[in-house]
């Protein structure tokens, strides 16, 4: 970004629900002042709102950057989680036959993201003995290649298990993932991995702390993908990130996300009500990943008179009831475990009304914080909005939404027509364009 940017949004209304169409200056990457503007004025501007909605850019906060637009290469039968394992793994392993491939995917997915609005994304990559560091090299590549339009935030991510059989002491995967954090700490922003695929609970405990060692060892950020299951008798193992971060001694400026969580809907609210407590004095956000969640929990439940249940976190009542805010994220793009969906986070939110049956204003409200503030906060990004309505003083990351007048419909049908801001720099534009026959 240049030393002294500025932009200005004219025609601009905010998430405050007041009528009032507002001029937004944005200087140095501040937003420096909000004053009134006029329906009928012209003034010389970067961007015209249209009367449009501008609010908090949004953010992935949970985004496969490697495993991405390769549902082509899988021949789904059944559709369930081993099988997306299996045929993930055997695309997998051709990464490395063609690495151009793999960095023009993601490429394209960040571009994609950017002209939704997005202007942070934690991507992660796998580390294993299938692509080695290769996934890691070629998103900080695109990290490095985007570092002006978007912040893509890499996490070296052990999705494979990091012990071998019943052994207690790590394997080939853990060894590379360290030669990971060794070689690249300085550029790589978290580590994570996904606990439940260990052979057993105890290797998935021990999994959790040598997670957490890395991160303290590196001055990372942790970021589990966790209790991904809908068993009643399976022990949460967030109980486990919660004991073993506060054994640490935790770094308040270090955030440790838990992605998916799915577990937890089996929770009584005395239960959440512990939870909440818990978590307190520790940087925990849970990240909602609802197209994965979705698609892939409740499988048994098929013959069941009311089929699947609802396995993914449910954002409003949980912010509601037990003042716990989730984000939410889209996971995956085009493969086995997500088929469906858009890269759009704001999707997300169109769907989570059906999802959670919650239309109220307040529950919009929170749906729409899910994809900018609350996932924002979940990768711990330094500089937040404090609320959905623009502020003097807040950063200049916004989303322009031309022609999208408000938060209800910004959330329960939001128009495509956008303008992403980064650092108050205009990075994308994005216009459909309209035409049907008999009209003029």
């Amino acid at each position: 970004m240049t030393a002294m940017s500025v932009v200005s949004v004219c025609h601009a209304r905010l998430a405050s629900g007041v009528p009032t169409l507002y001029r937004i200056e944005c200087t140095n990457g501040t937003i420096s002042s909000i004053l009134p503007d006029y329906p009928h004025s012209q003034p010389h501007t970067d961007v015209h709102a249209e009367g449009g909605l501008v609010i908090p850019s949004l953010a992935h906060a949970h985004l496969h950057l490697d495993k991405c637009s390769i549902l082509d290469r899988s021949d789904l039968l059944t559709g369930d989680f081993s099988e997306a394992l299996k045929v993930t793994n055997a695309a997998k392993a051709a990464f490395k036959d063609d690495p151009d491939d793999l960095y023009r995917r993601g490429e394209r997915l960040v571009c994609e993201s950017v002209q939704c609005g997005v202007t942070s994304i934690r991507a992660h990559v796998e580390v294993d003995e299938a692509v080695g560091l290769l996934c890691v090299e070629t998103g900080l590549q695109l990290s490095a290649a985007f570092r002006e339009v978007c912040d893509v935030q890499i996490a070296a991510f052990a999705q494979e298990p990091l012990f071998v059989g019943s052994s207690t002491e790590p394997g080939e995967n853990y060894a590379l993932l360290v030669r990971a954090l060794d070689k690249h700490a300085d550029r790589i922003k978290v580590v994570g991995s996904a606990p439940y695929v260990e052979p057993s609970i105890a290797q998935a405990k021990l999994n959790i702390g040598l997670v957490l060692d890395l991160a303290i060892k590196h001055h990372l950020h942790a970021d589990f993908h966790l209790d991904y299951n809908l068993d009643p008798s399976s022990e949460p193992l967030i109980h486990t990130v919660i004991s073993e971060a506060k054994r640490r001694a935790w770094p308040s400026e270090l955030g440790i996300a838990i992605g998916h969580a799915t577990r937890l809907q089996l929770f009584t609210p005395a239960e959440w009500e512990a939870l909440g407590a818990a978590m307190e004095s520790l940087p925990i956000k849970l990240i909602g990943l609802p197209q994965s969640d979705m698609y892939m929990m409740g499988r048994s439940a098929f013959d069941a008179p009311l089929g699947a249940p609802r396995g993914t976190l449910r954002v409003p009542q949980l912010a509601s009831r037990h003042g716990i805010r989730v984000a939410m994220a889209v996971n995956n793009v085009q493969n086995a475990f997500t088929p469906q969906g858009s890269l759009d986070p704001l999707a997300l939110c169109t769907l989570g009304v059906a999802l959670f049956q919650s239309a109220t204003p307040a529950d919009l409200r929170e749906l729409l914080r899910a994809v900018t503030l609350t996932a924002k906060q979940a990768v711990a990004e330094p500089r937040v909005h404090k609320d959905l309505t623009l502020a003097v003083g807040d950063p200049a990351d916004l989303l322009v939404l031309h022609g999208t007048p408000d938060v209800a419909t910004a959330v329960l049908n939001p128009g495509l027509d956008r303008t992403t801001i980064r650092a108050g720099v205009v990075v994308a534009r994005r216009r459909v364009s309209r035409w049907i026959a008999g009209t003029r």
